[in-house]
């Protein structure tokens, strides 16, 4: 009886104590090792460093974190070194010229929006120049007699300015005065000198009068001078040049002959192309033109005629 009663108390014992140890345990976890050897961390000033290492990062970079006060103070000192220098270059640079509003004007015209170029044309100063934008721009928007107007204008400022005769020229070709546009369309040349546009201008006017020798010529004369001249429009220059015509699948058919008289056979079968695709008669003699016996030799001539395009 002693000794169960011995045994019994004995076993008491040590479940309190294990019930001690487990409780101790789970109320001060383990403390991670130290990385440091045993000897260096009994002494003092490695004692406070091992805590410090224990601690989490975000303390130590909060310590080392600057106060508003100091960051305000070295505020000087970094415009003066290197970390700001894109932003001190920046502020050095020089301001962006002011355009001028002839400027303005010309970036709407690129654009097309005429109205806002007519109204920063108008702001600079009533030169024929000024003027003859203007009527540019009215032309563009299809208002005719405003251009005219315009460029009647420009001509009582300076009556041999050479751009506005022509553009005066075209506003009676659009009207179908070709007679009237020949008239200005000389006069032009006579103040500008030979120009490719100008004498693409007459030959499209000869044109709406049925006088193809002498647009021919003219359109000869303007290839010479520049071979690119049909491809070329310039909406916020100084010059216009027609491209239109009432009859456009007889104009590209004409057009078509005259590229393929000179050689130009790409030119050639582009107009051709055109010409067909606005509805050309007579398809079935086009082998038979003179100006396409060279042009018919071509694999590309022989594929559009098997193509046959429709009418657009």
């Amino acid at each position: 009886m002693v000794s169960g009663s011995v045994q019994s108390s004995g076993g008491r014992a040590l479940l309190r104590s294990s019930r001690k140890t487990v409780a101790v345990s789970s109320a001060s976890p383990k403390q991670p090792e130290s990385p440091f050897p045993v000897w260096l961390r009994a002494s003092a000033p490695f004692a406070l460093l091992n805590k410090l290492y224990a601690l989490p990062l975000c303390l130590v970079w909060l310590v080392c974190l600057p106060s508003p006060a100091a960051q305000e103070a070295q505020s000087p000192d970094l415009l003066k070194s290197g970390l700001h220098k894109v932003d001190a270059t920046v502020m050095a640079r020089p301001p962006m010229p002011q355009l001028s509003w002839e400027q303005r004007g010309d970036i709407y015209m690129a654009r097309k929006m005429y109205r806002d170029a007519i109204d920063a044309y108008r702001r600079a100063p009533a030169t024929p120049v000024m003027l003859n934008k203007i009527g540019i721009a009215f032309q563009q928007m299809s208002r005719m007699d405003l251009a005219k107007k315009y460029y009647e204008q420009a001509l009582r400022l300076d009556h041999e300015y050479a751009e506005a005769i022509n553009n005066l020229g075209t506003v009676y070709y659009a009207e179908r005065s070709y007679k009237k546009a020949i008239v200005y369309y000389k006069r032009s040349l006579k103040y500008s000198g030979p120009t490719a546009c100008m004498y693409a201008n007459l030959g499209a006017a000869y044109f709406g009068r049925h006088d193809y020798k002498r647009a021919s010529d003219n359109y000869e004369k303007a290839f010479n001078l520049d071979p690119d001249v049909l491809d070329r429009r310039d909406l916020f220059g100084t010059r216009i040049q027609e491209h239109t015509s009432t009859d456009l699948a007889a104009f590209h058919f004409y057009l078509a002959k005259t590229y393929a008289r000179r050689g130009a056979n790409d030119r050639a079968l582009t107009y051709l192309r055109k010409a067909l695709e606005e509805g050309l008669k007579d398809r079935k003699k086009l082998p038979e033109v003179p100006e396409f016996q060279v042009l018919k030799q071509e694999p590309r001539f022989q594929e559009l005629l098997a193509e046959n395009p429709r009418p657009l």
